[in-house]
């Protein structure tokens, strides 16, 4: 093996090893976290930060590596919380026989959905995802049967639950748990990308049409990306539900697909990693910033300053803007030169023609 190719293995498992002893280390890290970072609380932001950090990546496979932007991955997602949630709190399903029946319909919804959607490409194959999680988001929030809980969400069967996830103090299970996730995650997409089809997604991604006169049938290939993409995406909204106790209808929302979009925008596309830092760099914030905006240094600012900074989402914006027009490829490809840049492959994305997607 090359010193490269040991590089790219030991790096990666250096940090999960380094991440998974978290739980066991007790350190305050003042003005990063209000507690120390064994705390439950604390390990309950770190472990949402790993799944979106995870759940960027499977939408980074999907638009980073194969140039397929799409506005519905919320749906994925939301299949993972809700059909894990619905199993066990309403139709009192065991935890394994609700794991099961969300990757069945984690696996058949995308093929279905993505064998009509990869019809056309472009900005009419993102409507056509839109309009999926739209109706998804419908469904959830019109409460068919009293099976969603609508505009409340809906809160998960602890009794069905493994007693190792549940309680305050297990919150390193679930932690753990989450790391598991992303880690996973990082492993199948690094295996995905460098494998056969992983070559074709992003000869795709840079001329569809010449891969066509290659003899070879995009839309097969864009299925498969489509549907690893989007499995991988609803065992994280599992995880989610895990993490949280519930589900809620803001993972339905086609904010939340842009959420992930800026996640991986942030990162960098087509990185492997850019998107895992650009998921929990985000989430971090995201979360954090609440606290901040209310803080007394805030307050006693001048009110020109007070007030913007007091809105949280006023900052991200800030921050995204930021990124984007000081390090347009994403933070992953700080002192690169010469690569692809984020927003040259969003452009791509939404200008192809509809004709080479057929």
């Amino acid at each position: 093996m090359t010193t490269r190719q040991i590089r790219n293995i030991a790096v990666p498992v250096v940090i999960v090893v380094l991440l998974a002893i978290v739980p066991k280390v007790s350190v305050d890290i003042p003005y990063v976290f209000k507690t120390g970072i064994s705390t439950p609380g604390t390990l309950e932001l770190l472990g949402l930060m790993l799944v979106f950090a995870g759940v960027a990546l499977t939408y980074d496979l999907l638009f980073g590596f194969t140039g397929l932007l799409s506005f519905g991955h919320a749906l994925y997602f939301a299949t993972g919380v809700y059909v894990a949630d619905v199993a066990m709190t309403k139709w009192h399903w065991s935890f394994t026989e609700s794991l099961l029946i969300t990757a069945l319909v984690g696996l058949l919804l995308p093929i279905v959905l993505g064998f009509v959607s990869l019809r056309v490409g472009g900005i009419a194959f993102a409507m056509v995802t839109l309009a999926f999680a739209q109706a998804g988001q419908v469904l959830v929030q019109k409460n068919p049967s009293g099976l969603t809980g609508g505009e409340e969400g809906l809160g998960v069967d602890y009794t069905k639950l493994p007693a190792g996830l549940v309680g305050i103090f297990n919150t390193k299970n679930l932690y753990w748990i989450a790391l598991g996730y992303a880690a996973a995650v990082f492993v199948i997409v690094r295996w995905a990308v460098e494998s056969s089809p992983g070559h074709v997604w992003q000869a795709i991604r840079e001329n569809e049409l010449r891969v066509q006169v290659l003899g070879l049938r995009p839309r097969t290939f864009k299925l498969m990306a489509f549907v690893l993409s989007s499995f991988l995406c609803t065992a994280g909204g599992v995880v989610y539900l895990l993490l949280l106790g519930g589900a809620t209808p803001e993972v339905t929302t086609a904010n939340f697909t842009l959420t992930l979009l800026v996640m991986v925008v942030i990162g960098g596309t087509g990185t492997r990693w850019g998107a895992l830092v650009g998921g929990a760099i985000y989430t971090y914030a995201d979360h954090r910033l609440g606290d901040l905006s209310s803080s007394h240094a805030v307050s006693s600012l001048p009110s020109v300053l007070r007030t913007p900074l007091q809105e949280p989402l006023f900052v991200l914006g800030t921050l995204f803007i930021l990124v984007v027009f000081f390090v347009p490829g994403g933070l992953a490809r700080i002192g690169s030169v010469g690569r692809p840049r984020t927003l040259q492959r969003l452009s791509q994305a939404m200008r192809r023609p509809q004709g080479e997607s057929a």
